[in-house]
């Protein structure tokens, strides 16, 4: 039997449309040994409750929240020998869809037992006001402007869509530009991410040769100061071939700087919160964290490795 820390964010959105969802859950997780129930208390307190439970034994750290929530819990237990066990509990869920953990909770947590461990590299921000690792991804520019103009109650009505009406709502406008430089490859871009997952916002595939068994990030980086630019884009990303766009370029990388341009300033997001202005060094961190996987993701992971990744 495992010692168990169940971690949840009670404002989660999926929690907040569906009462009884946490107790349900909890009572699956329950079937694979004693579980000490941990709710959030408010933004930034995920990552010291999953500290405290490591230091106190706990074995398994699940989660039960979006990928914020994730991500803190994430950053409190990176170099420990605990396992990070995710559970979809918010708006978009991205490493769970990602993974194959799925979207119902209950369901997710009924299937623990299935999952494997593996040791995984992660991804890491650090700029003025942030320094943070990142299961997901970390975003300049463009994406990162829509995370910040998300109104958070129109998030609470409509979910994911939000992110889409905030998106839509950047066409016509001109887009803020800043020095990208990818393991030595530097261009002028208006939007970077650098992922470690395929899945972006539940919905599309932007990166779509990384898997959270490679050992670096995938850069994926637009050109284009016009916002009507990215509908192409778009077009490209939604055909899944976002690299045969001219403008669009995709590497493998290690380590990536980002510097505005003339001061102005471009937002940065990780794992969909908002995370402070460029300047920023973004880098993959090798053997940093374990997470229980499903089989199916594992195997398709192995079967289909990134071949082109750099050795740490």
């Amino acid at each position: 039997m495992k010692a168990i820390a169940f971690i949840y964010n009670p404002r989660a959105g999926k929690l907040l449309r569906h009462p009884g969802l946490v107790e349900r859950t909890i009572d699956a997780v329950r079937s694979y040994g004693p579980v000490e129930v941990c709710p959030t208390t408010g933004p930034r307190t995920a990552g010291a409750l999953a500290q405290q439970q490591v230091a106190r034994g706990a074995k398994w750290i699940v989660v039960l929240g979006g990928d914020g929530t994730i991500n803190e819990v994430a950053n409190g237990i990176v170099g420990t020998q605990a396992a990070l066990v995710p559970l979809p509990g918010g708006t978009a869920n991205v490493l769970c869809v990602e993974t194959r953990v799925g979207t119902n909770p209950v369901k997710a947590a009924g299937a623990i037992g299935l999952r494997q461990p593996r040791r995984i590299a992660v991804g890491h921000l650090k700029n003025s006001t942030t320094d943070r690792y990142f299961l997901a991804m970390a975003g300049a520019g463009l994406d990162a402007t829509v995370v910040n103009a998300v109104n958070p109650a129109i998030k609470d009505k409509l979910g994911k869509l939000a992110y889409w009406v905030s998106g839509f709502g950047m066409f016509g406008k001109s887009l803020a530009q800043f020095h990208s430089d990818i393991d030595g490859f530097v261009s002028q871009r208006s939007f970077l991410l650098a992922s470690r997952v395929r899945n972006y916002g539940g919905d599309l595939e932007i990166a779509r040769n990384i898997s959270l068994l490679d050992n670096c990030l995938e850069a994926v980086s637009f050109t284009g100061a016009n916002s009507f630019r990215y509908m192409p884009y778009l077009v490209g990303v939604l055909l899944g071939k976002p690299d045969l766009c001219p403008g669009v370029d995709v590497r493998p990388a290690r380590v990536l700087e980002c510097q505005a341009i003339n001061g102005h300033p471009v937002p940065i997001q990780v794992d969909g919160e908002a995370a402070g202005f460029l300047p920023a060094r973004i880098a993959v961190v090798p053997d940093a964290i374990t997470i229980l996987l499903p089989t199916e993701y594992i195997e398709r992971a192995e079967r289909n490795p990134w071949t082109t990744s750099p050795t740490p």
